[in-house]
């Protein structure tokens, strides 16, 4: 069930990426990003009183809360990176340098829950992955605006703290229900998201917005708490270094949506780029 629950992720997450980019061609990315938590916080809650998991809370331990603390700030940290790198590139080009989080988590899935069955396969995949991110994210022939560069920059961070919100949670969900646990950390992303709007004083913004976009950034949170639901029952049931590889072949989904609503044409080396992706993740999902 777990596999099963990492590939709904991946879809899910696929989906996510282009709801969020419809969101924010006008409305700020830090707003957008609050009004999403919201939405997938609310979703978590139903989940919460669906399975009766709020029962739970009292028992829950110290480290567990700790851990899903700080879990639900990485996490909120990646989200705010992402946006803000969507509004500034292509999602043809963020999505792959945002998966490249999934190295950082196998190697520290390795180390940290001595994950090494079939170690040297992880090390290829994430290899094949690096080569894949890179030739993906190159900039295309016909150049790129030196004014939105920054979109690597904040990509990569997105990557990190996405890699250690992984890692985090693992530990955090270790004896706590994964809906219950899902939505401890969705609180922190959310007390985080609106900090930072309120810190930029763009709440004003939140009137102002398209409504046609603020459709888009309700979906994108449905299909973001689906995800993470998901995501967070396999990490809790299976093995870290195979549930995030599977989700991270949500940019399969990303690329193909892209180009049927963004006609982001993939070139020849961001193809060969995206199946090195491939191979890599699904090699190390196969072997581990």
């Amino acid at each position: 069930m777990w596999i099963v629950a990492s590939v709904l992720s991946a879809v899910f997450a696929g989906i996510t990426s282009i709801l969020a980019k419809c969101g924010i061609r006008k409305t700020d990315s830090d707003v957008a990003s609050a009004l999403r938590t919201s939405i997938v916080l609310l979703f978590s809650a139903v989940a919460v009183c669906v399975v009766g998991s709020y029962v739970q809370i009292p028992s829950i331990s110290v480290k567990s809360w700790i851990f899903l603390a700080l879990s639900g700030l990485a996490t909120g940290a990646s989200w705010l990176c992402y946006f803000r790198a969507l509004s500034l590139g292509d999602v043809n080009k963020v999505a792959p340098v945002d998966k490249s989080s999934t190295i950082i988590t196998v190697l520290l899935a390795i180390l940290i829950f001595n994950e090494t069955k079939y170690w040297f396969v992880k090390i290829i995949g994430c290899a094949l992955i690096a080569a894949g991110t890179f030739l993906m994210a190159k900039k295309s022939a016909d150049g790129e605006k030196t004014k939105n560069s920054r979109w690597l920059f904040f990509a990569l961070l997105s990557a990190l703290f996405a890699a250690l919100s992984s890692i985090l949670a693992k530990i955090g969900v270790e004896n706590v229900e994964s809906n219950l646990g899902t939505a401890i950390r969705t609180v922190v992303v959310l007390v985080l998201s609106f900090i930072v709007v309120f810190a930029r004083h763009k709440q004003a913004d939140v009137k102002t917005i398209d409504k046609k976009e603020l459709f888009f950034i309700f979906l994108s949170g449905v299909a973001t708490g689906a995800s993470w639901l998901c995501y967070y029952y396999a990490i809790q049931k299976g093995k870290v270094s195979v549930v995030v590889p599977i989700d991270k072949l949500s940019i399969l989904v990303t690329v193909l949506f892209s180009a049927i609503f963004f006609k982001e044409r993939l070139s020849i080396k961001a193809t060969v780029g995206l199946v090195l992706i491939t191979v890599g993740t699904v090699g190390m999902a196969i072997f581990s």
